[in-house]
């Protein structure tokens, strides 16, 4: 694994691109294919494209927000207004401040993205979407925020992929109901 920790610290942004870019886009077509109960491309090549560079974009915002509220946090601390937390609990913190205040805007914004790659506006159930910084990316981040610097955005891509299985399934029974 050096080799992995040596390439993401030598280029930290690229590398979160990457792995965003393949696991993000991949948890996206997990879930078509778990809803539709096929294995197939589902979207045409322009729009896999576009899934891509839309993940590649949201990883730059990603890498400096996990970045920019780990400072946060250890400010918080330096000057008294947290006290010391230990490993579990400066994890908690960090995960918390990020999905409350950053995790918003991440939501609304990859909801965009999605309209404007599909052609179509859809904003119904975005508050499912920000239901799962509670239930899943806060719990999923303070694990990800215990690790060591470099398994960070490995992780934070794969839970997208992770997250992509549970909406399949999800969404595979609401469509079973109607």
């Amino acid at each position: 694994m050096q080799w992995y920790v040596d390439i993401v610290t030598a280029h930290p942004i690229i590398t979160a691109m990457i792995q965003f870019a393949i696991l993000g886009t991949l948890g996206d077509m997990i879930a078509a294919w778990i809803v539709n109960k096929k294995f197939f491309l589902p979207y045409k090549p322009l729009e896999l494209l576009l899934k891509f560079v839309e993940w590649a974009f949201l990883a730059v915002l990603i890498k400096y927000a996990f970045t920019g509220y780990k400072f946060f946090v250890d400010g918080l601390v330096t000057t008294g207004l947290l006290p010391e937390l230990g490993n579990f609990g400066t994890a908690f913190a960090i995960s918390t401040a990020m999905n409350l205040q950053f995790g918003l805007l991440l939501v609304l914004l990859h909801r965009l993205l999605d309209n404007l790659i599909a052609g179509k506006v859809n904003w119904a159930n975005i508050n499912k979407g920000f239901y799962s910084l509670i239930w899943f990316w806060l719990p999923a981040h303070t694990i990800t925020f215990m690790l060591p610097k470099p398994f960070q955005i490995g992780l934070a891509a794969l839970w997208s992929v992770c997250l992509g299985i549970i909406l399949g399934f999800y969404n595979k029974k609401k469509v079973e109901k109607t």
